[in-house]
């Protein structure tokens, strides 16, 4: 369970987490480097094939996970995707007469509804809280880049991640994700969940393209205070300024300029920096966006043509994380994008997933596969994406025969 406060990463884990786990979140000094960790988190089947929700930072770095059901039916799990930008990660298990969870529109949670947290909080096995909705559209609060959290008082403690915020019909609504705690590391009755229409976006992303892909304006924006809006002569305490245009981003070519307030986005009202956020991210690449601008005490209408959203170098090595296959632990890799293949001098349209982290300590180090390297076929068998990897290594067993593109040139590497 994520908290602002109370557990603050390795090595300094809050003496009340240290009661239940002992040191094995901490890393602490006087523990061996390879002694094996565990972590235990909460997850909810979502369909009938065996996808699972659950929070990406239950499974951040994981190299082996494991799903085990109310009837203590368990399963090897494979990472099917993750996004750090919502907190949302992706499994697949396989089994039959798998129990799943109806999904329901979180967009019609209101403040005052009752609902019901679903999870494993501490590992004692799962548990069932109730509270209400306390607030919706939560964001600003900086645990995740992309926030609108649902907030809610039914007590969620750690090991609650990733778990189940349902309805009282028993609809899910949202994938509990974090509290508040002000040291004590437990419940104060204030958590916060991703709304589940947030988290099928990102599912669907995942699925489809073995990642999120995201719209990008290009702007900077920020909250309109009381002291801007007193500085920019406006009597609305609402928009979003902008603090910064990007360089040939689709605000700058729009004609977007620092200190202009966006006020609506197609037509609805920017109540802030992260509500716009938040929509356009929702949004498409190639996108047309009308946004309403005040500038100088007026306001003007511009049309922009949205982007897509680039990873950063470091977001790229972390995208997919340590792959479940044992013969690539300690490997990461990416789907090929036109501006990958760009930098790799490679055709756009190049099948395969590009390898972006190898970690020294990883078995194939050794092997002679490269960073940059796009892997084409996995013991013969074609792959043009994550997921079709991914499933590949779930079948390779030991040592597979990888074919790879190295600058243009194909060559077989036994990882």
């Amino acid at each position: 369970m994520k908290t602002p406060a109370g557990f603050d990463g390795p090595g300094r884990m809050d003496p009340f987490f240290r009661q239940f786990f002992g040191d094995q979140f901490g890393g602490g000094s006087n523990v061996p480097r390879e002694r094996r960790e565990q972590g235990v988190g909460s997850g909810v089947i979502v369909s009938p094939e065996g996808y699972v929700l659950t929070n990406n930072h239950v499974v951040d770095a994981a190299t082996d996970v494991q799903v085990t059901l109310s009837d203590r039916r368990e399963f090897k799990a494979h990472v099917v995707g993750r996004d750090a930008k919502t907190d949302i990660a992706v499994l697949k298990i396989d089994g039959e007469n798998l129990p799943y969870v109806t999904i329901g529109d979180s967009s019609k949670a209101q403040v005052g509804d009752f609902v019901l947290a679903i999870g494993n909080p501490f590992g004692v096995g799962q548990t069932v809280t109730m509270g209400i909705v306390s607030a919706t559209g939560r964001g600003g609060l900086g645990i995740e880049d992309y926030e609108d959290f649902i907030q809610t008082d039914a007590p969620i403690n750690p090991g609650n991640s990733g778990g189940a915020l349902v309805n009282d019909r028993g609809e899910l609504i949202g994938i509990n994700t974090a509290i508040l705690s002000h040291g004590s590391g437990g419940n104060q009755g204030i958590g916060f969940a991703v709304p589940v229409n947030l988290a099928r976006q990102v599912t669907d992303g995942i699925l489809k393209n073995g990642k999120v892909i995201r719209a990008y304006l290009g702007i900077v924006p920020q909250d309109v205070t009381s002291a801007i809006a007193k500085a920019f002569d406006t009597k609305e305490e609402q928009g979003a300024l902008v603090g910064d245009v990007s360089p040939n981003s689709p605000a700058q070519k729009a004609g977007v300029e620092k200190g202009d307030i966006i006020l609506e986005l197609n037509g609805k009202p920017v109540s802030d920096s992260n509500r716009l956020r938040m929509s356009i991210s929702m949004m498409q690449p190639d996108s047309t966006v009308t946004l309403k601008v005040l500038r100088n005490g007026s306001t003007r209408e511009m049309t922009a043509k949205l982007g897509e959203l680039q990873p950063t170098g470091e977001e790229r090595a972390k995208a997919e994380g340590p792959n479940p296959g044992g013969a690539l632990q300690g490997v990461s890799v990416q789907n090929v994008t036109p501006q990958a293949a760009r930098e790799l001098n490679l055709p756009a349209n190049t099948p395969g997933v590009i390898v972006t982290d190898i970690s020294p300590s990883s078995p194939v180090a050794s092997s002679g596969l490269q960073e940059g390297d796009v892997i084409q076929e996995v013991n013969r068998t074609p792959v043009k994406n994550v997921t079709d990897f991914q499933q590949a290594m779930q079948r390779a067993g030991k040592d597979p025969l990888l074919l790879v593109n190295r600058h243009g040139n194909t060559l077989y590497v036994v990882a």
